[in-house]
């Protein structure tokens, strides 16, 4: 399956395809608006980057505590349940006078709730298309969440210029109502894809599991922090620009687009095979430049052509499913999602901690260097592992 008509005619797709697009929209519109206010009421670089990335931290403990869950509850009642979970937090966040520390925890809550909803979409998702489907299929979503984060970002920032902050939110809760209902009503009641209840013992012997394959180790820690060191760098879009915090954000969006109908259509299994390590360097170097204070013309095209490297996360999950057994993709993806979302939310919170001491523009910049450095010592671990099997079976004679 190549064809993203062959794609659309999949039963469920479309259902789910919109559902995710209106839970990446409230997303997107609730982080701006919450950022804003939060910025607008401390004027702290760290604060407003912690509340729009923060629930990322806390993906970790869902990773640990309810990540079974991914596939031993029905796809259908655990999406509807999650997107209204989301739409109550959120609704709390637009409550007048809410302390900010009652913000940051019900932030957190929302980290916590979506550690479980990524397993949950990513393994049906999965599950309903056929082996040489996912890559295309999660390019389509991917490129879905850029166009809805263009728009997001672009409608976000012209909310909130226009509107309290507060009323944003609301609006964000009921963009999550809809992914609920969407779910609900556009998918089809599923098993779950594994036998036995969800537990935090069976969360631990999963994910015991999948850890113990150094090969699965090197794709896991690949997702996760080069992707993560560079969310920092985005989470610091407000504080360096305010007023053009939208912009970059709205750019970036693009540029993730263009990587992902590159890498998950344009681009031969034999070439996208060998172009993750390009791309993650793609993905920090033009970060490196923001110390120099570009004007926003320069940035803007800096924010975009970076963004195109996130398209190396669809060939590193190529290779992540390749490893992990059918019955285990659900959790695979969702500890995926979550190690990924919680090491952005570690840059977020790391960029943070360096601007408040140096600079927005120096902190970006330096995460972006930290970002490289990690690429290429990867880069060279992997290569290690190629060749010390290859090397064991000529020892052993097994070799050709």
């Amino acid at each position: 399956m190549t064809g993203y008509r062959q794609l659309l005619r999949t039963p469920e797709f479309t259902p789910l395809l919109l559902s995710s697009a209106a839970h990446t929209a409230a997303h997107t519109v609730a982080g701006l608006a919450l950022g804003t206010l939060v910025h607008r009421a401390t004027g702290s670089p760290l604060l407003s980057a912690m509340s729009m990335f923060g629930p990322s931290l806390v993906q970790v403990l869902g990773a640990t505590l309810l990540l079974s869950g991914a596939d031993r509850l029905p796809p259908r009642t655990a999406l509807a349940g999650l997107s209204l979970a989301f739409a109550a937090l959120t609704a709390v966040l637009a409550v007048p006078g809410l302390p900010v520390a009652a913000v940051f925890a019900v932030v957190l809550a929302t980290g916590l709730v979506a550690a479980l909803g990524g397993g949950v979409r990513w393994g049906l998702l999965h599950e309903m298309l056929p082996k040489d489907g996912y890559l295309p299929g999660r390019s389509v979503f991917n490129m879905m969440s850029g166009l809805t984060q263009i728009t997001g970002y672009a409608l976000g920032g012209a909310l909130v210029t226009a509107l309290p902050p507060r009323t944003v939110l609301l609006l964000a809760a009921l963009l999550h109502a809809t992914a609920s209902a969407t779910a609900r009503l556009g998918l089809t009641a599923r098993p779950p894809r594994a036998a036995g209840r969800p537990s935090v013992a069976a969360t631990w012997r999963a994910n015991a599991v999948l850890w113990s394959s150094r090969p699965r180790r090197l794709v896991y820690l690949g997702l996760w922090l080069p992707n993560g060191l560079v969310v920092g760098c985005e989470a610091l879009f407000v504080s360096y620009d305010p007023g053009a915090a939208g912009t970059l954000f709205a750019c970036g969006a693009l540029g993730m687009l263009a990587g992902d109908l590159t890498v998950g259509r344009l681009l031969p299994p034999a070439v996208r095979t060998r172009l993750a390590t390009p791309l993650l360097l793609l993905l920090a170097t033009p970060y490196v430049f923001f110390v120099l204070h570009p004007p926003l013309p320069v940035a803007a095209l800096c924010a975009t052509l970076a963004s195109v490297g996130f398209g190396a996360s669809l060939v590193q999950q190529e290779r992540l499913m390749a490893l992990t057994p059918a019955e285990l993709s659900g959790h695979a993806l969702g500890l995926h999602s979550a190690g990924m979302l919680t090491l952005q939310g570690v840059g977020a919170a790391s960029a943070g901690a360096v601007a408040e001491l140096t600079s927005p523009a120096t902190a970006m910049t330096a995460l972006a260097l930290a970002s490289i450095t990690v690429t290429l010592t990867l880069a060279a671990a992997s290569r290690r592992q190629v060749r010390g099997p290859a090397e064991v079976r000529i020892a052993d004679g097994r070799g050709t």
